[in-house]
C-alpha cells in the first residue's frame, strides 16, 4: 500500500504514465489477490540514479530540490539497461568497456550517455516533457513560453502543460499526426508540416548525441533503439549524415536489413566508432527483475 501511495503522490512527475499503471496495478490485485505479497514494480527512472549531480540538478535554488525534489530524474531506464547489456554482448565487448549514447525513439524518445555500464546523463528531466522532440511532446522549450502564453493566449498552466504534453512534437509542428510513419510518408510526398517535423526531429537528435558523447567521455557505439530507432532507416541515415564529423558513415545495405526487430551493425568499417540497431525488450528486463526481486 504504502509503494502505490508512493507512486500516487508521483503522479505529478509522471503525469502521461502513472494514472494508467495504478490502474493497472490495483486491477491485478483484485484479479490475483494470492499473488499480492510477491508484486513487484519496476521504475523506468531507477537505471539513471547513477547520474552524477550536476547532470541531475537544475540551475535553480538549491532548496527547491530539498523541499520537494526538483531534478532531472530521466525514464525509459528499463530500456536503456537491457540494450546497455545487449550492446555489450552484440559486439562481443564488456559494457564496463564501452562508451555508448542510447537512443530511445518511440513516440517517447530519449537519449542516454551510459559509461562503465552506468547512466551518466539523459535527455528527460523532472518528466518525460523535457528533452528532443516526440510524438505529441515538445521536448526542450524555453520556460517563459508558459508566461508568454498566459499573457498572449490566455492559457492557463494546466492548459499549457496539456498542449506541450499532447498537442506538440510531431503532431503540433506537421498538424497531421503523431505517427512517424505517417510523417515520413507524408514528407516524401512533399507535404510542408511533415518535412519540417521530420527535420526538427531528426536535428534535435543529432544535437542531443554530441551532447550526449560529451556525457559518456568520447563515443564507441551509437545505438538506435524503440519503435522508430529499430525501423526508421531513413531517420537513422539522415541522423548519421549530420554526425559524420564524428567518423561515422553510414552503409546502406546494413542500415536497410537492420530492420523489423533485426539487430545490426550499420556504419562501415572505416568508422571511428559503430552505430548499432538493437531491439529493446522492456517486458523481459520486467520479468528478470520481477523475478529477482520476487526470490523465484
Amino acid at each position: 500500500d504504502e509503494v502505490v501511495k508512493g507512486i500516487e503522490d508521483a503522479i505529478q512527475f509522471a503525469p502521461l504514465h502513472n494514472p494508467a499503471h495504478l490502474i493497472g496495478i490495483k486491477e491485478a490485485f483484485k484479479l490475483f489477490p494470492h499473488l499480492k505479497e510477491k508484486n513487484v514494480v519496476v521504475f523506468d527512472t531507477a537505471f539513471h540514479q547513477t547520474m552524477p549531480e550536476h547532470a541531475y540538478k537544475y540551475a535553480v535554488p538549491h532548496e527547491l530540490y530539498e523541499k520537494y525534489g526538483l531534478r532531472r530524474y530521466g525514464a525509459h531506464g528499463t530500456s536503456y539497461r537491457f540494450v546497455s547489456d545487449e550492446t555489450a554482448r552484440f559486439l562481443g565487448k564488456d559494457k564496463k568497456d564501452l562508451r555508448m549514447v542510447i537512443a530511445h525513439l518511440g513516440n517517447g524518445a530519449s537519449i542516454t550517455a551510459v559509461a562503465n555500464g552506468e547512466s551518466r546523463d539523459t535527455s528527460m528531466g523532472l518528466t518525460p516533457l523535457e528533452g528532443l522532440v516526440m510524438g505529441t511532446r515538445s521536448g526542450d522549450i524555453d520556460p517563459a513560453v508558459f508566461s508568454f502564453l498566459a499573457e498572449n493566449a490566455n492559457m492557463t498552466i494546466s492548459q499549457i502543460t496539456e498542449m506541450l504534453n499532447k498537442k506538440s512534437g510531431l503532431l503540433g509542428i506537421s498538424g497531421l499526426s503523431n505517427d512517424c510513419r505517417t510523417i515520413e510518408e507524408e514528407a516524401a510526398n512533399g507535404h510542408p508540416g511533415a518535412k519540417l517535423a521530420l527535420e526538427m526531429f531528426i536535428y534535435r537528435l543529432a544535437k542531443y548525441i554530441g551532447s550526449m558523447t560529451v556525457a559518456a567521455g568520447g563515443l564507441d557505439a551509437l545505438v538506435f533503439t524503440g519503435g522508430i530507432g529499430e525501423n526508421s532507416d531513413i531517420i537513422r541515415e539522415r541522423v548519421l549524415d549530420y554526425l559524420g564529423f564524428l567518423g561515422l558513415h553510414i552503409d546502406q545495405e546494413a542500415n536497410l536489413k537492420a530492420r523489423f526487430g533485426n539487430a545490426g551493425v550499420i556504419t562501415t568499417t572505416d568508422s571511428k566508432a559503430v552505430a548499432v540497431v538493437i531491439p529493446t525488450n522492456e517486458e523481459l528486463m520486467i520479468a528478470h527483475d520481477t523475478a529477482r526481486l520476487s526470490g523465484l
